[in-house]
Protein backbone atom coordinates (compact mmCIF):
# COMPACT_ATOMS: atom_id res chain seq x y z
CA UNK A 1 0.00 0.00 0.00
CA UNK A 2 1.25 2.80 -1.03
CA UNK A 3 0.33 6.65 0.67
CA UNK A 4 0.53 9.92 -1.05
CA UNK A 5 -0.40 12.63 1.48
CA UNK A 6 0.92 12.11 4.82
CA UNK A 7 -1.12 12.92 8.05
CA UNK A 8 -1.58 16.64 8.70
CA UNK A 9 -1.32 17.86 12.10
CA UNK A 10 -1.93 21.01 14.02
CA UNK A 11 1.23 23.30 13.74
CA UNK A 12 -0.18 24.58 16.85
CA UNK A 13 -0.01 21.62 19.55
CA UNK A 14 4.26 22.07 18.39
CA UNK A 15 6.18 23.47 20.57
CA UNK A 16 8.17 24.95 18.51
CA UNK A 17 5.12 27.20 17.15
CA UNK A 18 4.13 28.00 20.72
CA UNK A 19 7.12 29.44 22.27
CA UNK A 20 7.80 31.19 18.20
CA UNK A 21 4.38 32.66 19.37
CA UNK A 22 5.77 33.97 22.85
CA UNK A 23 8.50 35.29 21.16
CA UNK A 24 6.85 37.19 18.78
CA UNK A 25 4.02 38.54 21.14
CA UNK A 26 6.91 39.14 23.41
CA UNK A 27 9.13 40.96 20.29
CA UNK A 28 5.92 42.90 19.44
CA UNK A 29 5.24 44.79 22.55
CA UNK A 30 8.86 45.04 23.39
CA UNK A 31 9.56 47.13 20.03
CA UNK A 32 6.19 49.24 20.29
CA UNK A 33 7.07 49.92 23.66
CA UNK A 34 11.15 50.61 23.92
CA UNK A 35 12.21 51.43 20.50
CA UNK A 36 11.20 54.54 18.21
CA UNK A 37 8.70 54.26 15.68
CA UNK A 38 11.09 55.57 13.07
CA UNK A 39 14.00 52.93 14.01
CA UNK A 40 14.07 50.73 11.26
CA UNK A 41 14.64 47.54 13.63
CA UNK A 42 11.53 47.83 14.79
CA UNK A 43 10.10 46.49 11.55
CA UNK A 44 13.09 44.16 10.65
CA UNK A 45 12.46 42.92 14.27
CA UNK A 46 8.55 42.18 14.56
CA UNK A 47 8.76 40.64 10.99
CA UNK A 48 11.82 38.34 11.77
CA UNK A 49 9.52 37.30 14.74
CA UNK A 50 6.77 37.05 12.18
CA UNK A 51 8.80 34.49 10.01
CA UNK A 52 9.88 32.32 13.08
CA UNK A 53 6.12 31.69 13.63
CA UNK A 54 4.66 32.00 10.47
CA UNK A 55 7.36 29.65 8.47
CA UNK A 56 6.53 26.90 10.99
CA UNK A 57 2.86 26.86 10.28
CA UNK A 58 3.51 26.81 7.08
CA UNK A 59 6.27 24.34 6.91
CA UNK A 60 3.73 22.17 9.14
CA UNK A 61 1.22 22.66 6.23
CA UNK A 62 3.35 21.97 3.57
CA UNK A 63 4.76 18.73 5.08
CA UNK A 64 1.61 16.76 3.86
CA UNK A 65 2.55 16.89 0.57
CA UNK A 66 6.55 17.53 0.84
CA UNK A 67 8.80 16.86 3.34
CA UNK A 68 11.52 18.52 1.32
CA UNK A 69 9.48 22.12 1.69
CA UNK A 70 8.82 21.48 5.51
CA UNK A 71 12.44 20.67 6.11
CA UNK A 72 13.60 23.97 4.19
CA UNK A 73 11.12 26.27 5.82
CA UNK A 74 11.45 25.10 9.28
CA UNK A 75 14.90 26.06 8.49
CA UNK A 76 14.22 29.53 7.64
CA UNK A 77 12.28 29.28 10.75
CA UNK A 78 15.50 29.04 12.95
CA UNK A 79 17.16 31.28 10.37
CA UNK A 80 14.51 33.73 11.22
CA UNK A 81 15.42 33.45 15.00
CA UNK A 82 18.40 33.51 14.54
CA UNK A 83 18.17 36.99 12.89
CA UNK A 84 16.29 38.35 16.15
CA UNK A 85 18.71 37.03 18.94
CA UNK A 86 21.13 38.95 16.74
CA UNK A 87 19.22 42.29 17.33
CA UNK A 88 18.51 41.88 20.99
CA UNK A 89 21.87 41.13 21.70
CA UNK A 90 23.13 44.28 19.57
CA UNK A 91 20.44 46.04 21.46
CA UNK A 92 22.18 45.18 25.10
CA UNK A 93 25.10 46.00 23.52
CA UNK A 94 25.35 49.67 21.99
CA UNK A 95 23.58 50.25 25.55
CA UNK A 96 26.11 48.95 27.48
CA UNK A 97 23.52 46.62 29.21
CA UNK A 98 24.02 43.49 30.87
CA UNK A 99 23.40 40.22 28.80
CA UNK A 100 22.62 37.29 30.73
CA UNK A 101 25.08 34.60 31.28
CA UNK A 102 23.70 30.97 30.45
CA UNK A 103 23.96 29.68 33.73
CA UNK A 104 22.85 32.90 35.53
CA UNK A 105 19.86 32.79 38.07
CA UNK A 106 17.82 34.89 35.80
CA UNK A 107 18.62 33.16 32.76
CA UNK A 108 17.59 29.62 34.67
CA UNK A 109 14.45 31.16 35.84
CA UNK A 110 13.41 32.01 32.40
CA UNK A 111 14.58 28.58 30.96
CA UNK A 112 12.84 26.98 33.59
CA UNK A 113 9.27 28.69 33.11
CA UNK A 114 9.22 28.11 29.53
CA UNK A 115 9.53 24.70 29.73
CA UNK A 116 6.96 24.68 32.06
CA UNK A 117 3.68 23.29 29.99
CA UNK A 118 1.58 24.80 32.80
CA UNK A 119 2.44 28.32 32.32
CA UNK A 120 0.34 29.98 30.10
CA UNK A 121 0.90 31.75 26.68
CA UNK A 122 0.77 35.06 28.03
CA UNK A 123 2.66 34.51 31.00
CA UNK A 124 6.33 36.11 29.81
CA UNK A 125 4.25 38.44 27.49
CA UNK A 126 2.08 40.00 31.29
CA UNK A 127 6.22 39.21 33.08
CA UNK A 128 7.47 42.05 30.74
CA UNK A 129 4.61 44.73 31.10
CA UNK A 130 6.27 44.90 34.65
CA UNK A 131 10.16 44.37 33.66
CA UNK A 132 12.44 46.96 32.48
CA UNK A 133 13.74 46.57 28.44
CA UNK A 134 16.99 45.18 29.83
CA UNK A 135 15.68 42.00 31.17
CA UNK A 136 12.73 41.83 28.42
CA UNK A 137 15.25 41.56 25.98
CA UNK A 138 17.12 38.33 27.76
CA UNK A 139 13.61 36.71 28.49
CA UNK A 140 13.74 36.73 24.70
CA UNK A 141 17.15 35.77 24.04
CA UNK A 142 16.41 33.05 26.84
CA UNK A 143 12.87 31.87 24.74
CA UNK A 144 14.93 32.06 21.20
CA UNK A 145 17.22 29.26 22.56
CA UNK A 146 14.81 27.43 23.62
CA UNK A 147 12.90 27.79 20.32
CA UNK A 148 15.96 26.75 18.25
CA UNK A 149 16.76 24.14 20.30
CA UNK A 150 13.39 22.47 19.72
CA UNK A 151 13.89 23.69 15.84
CA UNK A 152 17.13 21.83 15.36
CA UNK A 153 15.24 18.79 16.93
CA UNK A 154 12.39 18.63 14.81
CA UNK A 155 14.75 19.20 12.04
CA UNK A 156 16.93 16.37 12.92
CA UNK A 157 13.54 14.40 13.11
CA UNK A 158 12.42 15.13 9.72
CA UNK A 159 15.71 14.64 7.91
CA UNK A 160 15.09 10.54 9.90
CA UNK A 161 11.50 10.64 8.60
CA UNK A 162 13.12 11.82 4.76
CA UNK A 163 16.04 9.22 4.70
CA UNK A 164 13.34 6.26 5.74
CA UNK A 165 10.23 7.30 3.54
CA UNK A 166 12.17 9.43 1.13
CA UNK A 167 10.10 12.51 -0.64
CA UNK A 168 6.95 13.26 -3.24
CA UNK A 169 8.99 11.86 -5.90
CA UNK A 170 9.33 8.25 -4.10
CA UNK A 171 5.98 8.42 -2.59
CA UNK A 172 4.49 8.72 -6.24
CA UNK A 173 6.90 6.38 -7.86
CA UNK A 174 5.65 3.70 -4.92
CA UNK A 175 2.13 4.78 -5.61
CA UNK A 176 2.33 4.26 -9.80
CA UNK A 177 3.55 1.02 -8.75
CA UNK A 178 1.10 0.33 -6.48
CA UNK A 179 -1.54 0.87 -8.80
CA UNK A 180 -0.29 -1.14 -11.97
CA UNK A 181 -0.47 -4.04 -9.45
CA UNK A 182 -3.82 -3.24 -9.33
CA UNK A 183 -3.08 -2.48 -4.89
CA UNK A 184 -4.74 0.38 -3.13
CA UNK A 185 -3.65 3.74 -2.82
CA UNK A 186 -4.22 5.31 0.71
CA UNK A 187 -4.45 9.34 0.66
CA UNK A 188 -4.73 10.29 4.12
CA UNK A 189 -7.59 13.45 4.55
CA UNK A 190 -6.26 16.55 6.23
CA UNK A 191 -6.44 16.65 10.20
CA UNK A 192 -9.81 17.97 10.34
CA UNK A 193 -11.30 15.07 9.16
CA UNK A 194 -11.56 12.46 10.88
CA UNK A 195 -12.27 9.59 8.44
CA UNK A 196 -10.08 7.70 6.40
CA UNK A 197 -10.09 7.28 2.70
CA UNK A 198 -9.26 4.94 0.91
CA UNK A 199 -8.86 5.41 -3.15
CA UNK A 200 -9.21 2.20 -5.04
CA UNK A 201 -7.70 2.34 -8.43
CA UNK A 202 -8.98 -0.17 -11.08
CA UNK A 203 -7.54 -1.20 -13.72
CA UNK A 204 -9.03 -1.57 -17.13
CA UNK A 205 -7.98 -2.60 -20.37
CA UNK A 206 -8.49 -0.99 -23.72
CA UNK A 207 -6.82 -2.70 -26.68
CA UNK A 208 -2.96 -1.52 -26.05
CA UNK A 209 -4.16 1.54 -23.45
CA UNK A 210 -4.46 0.40 -19.39
CA UNK A 211 -7.17 3.22 -17.98
CA UNK A 212 -7.92 2.90 -14.41
CA UNK A 213 -10.87 3.85 -12.73
CA UNK A 214 -11.12 5.42 -8.89
CA UNK A 215 -13.76 4.28 -6.24
CA UNK A 216 -14.08 6.60 -2.86
CA UNK A 217 -14.49 3.95 0.17
CA UNK A 218 -15.41 5.28 2.93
Amino acid sequence: MASLLRPSGDYRSLLSYQKAEQIYDLTYYFCKTYLSCRDRTVDQMVQAARSGKQNIAEGKEAGLTSLEMEIKLINVARASLDELLVDYEDFLRVRKLLLWEKDSREAQFVRKKGADKTAGRDYFLNLARTRPPEVIANMAICLIFQAKFLLMRQLEFLEGKFLREGGMRERMSRMRRAVREGGTVLVHPPFECMTKVNLIFERENYGNEILFSVKLVV
